[in-house]
């Protein structure tokens, strides 16, 4: 399973970005998707989670209300609708993917800055 994140870039608060997460490999053997964002200095945190069927999501509570993770029937889209941005979410954003044996797979990030 291979990943590959877009979307990225430089908004002002308030605005919106809408990360893309591109899979490729043994999709169909992927049970979840997940963004995860870390800014400088800072641990890598969680932001959301999706199960693939698309069943359940979970958000971080410093996103709650504000961003949308969401994907395609044929797991080869994920995203993140993010709206009303703060300069706190500023962070490289990274996509992950957990398949049927708990493999984890990582994509290389894609940054997200957000200017006062």
């Amino acid at each position: 399973v291979t990943l590959v994140e877009s979307g990225g870039g430089l908004v002002q608060a308030g605005g919106s970005l809408r990360l893309s997460c591109k899979v490729s490999g043994s999709r169909n053997s992927v049970r979840q998707m997940g963004w995860y964002r870390q800014a400088p200095g800072k641990q890598r945190e969680l932001v959301a989670l999706r199960n693939t069927d698309g069943v359940r999501t979970d958000y971080a509570d410093s996103v709650e209300g504000r961003f949308t993770i969401s994907g395609d029937s044929d797991k080869i889209w994920t995203y993140l609708q993010m709206d009303n941005l703060k300069p706190e979410d500023t962070a490289l954003y990274y996509c992950k993917a957990v398949d049927a044996w708990s493999k984890t797979y990582w994509g290389r990030g894609t940054q997200v800055t957000v200017s006062s």
